[in-house]
């Protein structure tokens, strides 16, 4: 039986990557290490990169890891959704 893939909606989509876009811009080349020194496991936060598992209070929770608040994190990577 063949596996579904469902394709995750844009919205998703671009919250997965602008979270990975501010890892990199923080300086991280790695999600290991970004996980490790932000106290998440690196199943958990690959997850968030790959835009499974992305509630509310795990994006506030990655925002403030990155060092920036919702405000800045949406002010890029979104523009495309309107």
């Amino acid at each position: 039986m063949a596996k579904i893939i469902k394709k995750k909606p844009k919205e998703v989509q671009a919250l997965a990557k602008r979270i990975k876009q501010l890892r990199q811009a923080k300086g991280y080349s790695s999600q290991e290490t970004f996980a490790y020194d932000n106290d998440y496991t690196l199943s958990y936060y690959s997850r968030l990169e790959r835009g499974e598992d992305i509630r509310f209070t795990s994006l506030t929770r990655v925002a403030k890891a990155l060092g920036v608040d919702l405000k800045v994190f949406f002010s890029e990577g979104f523009e495309k959704l309107k």
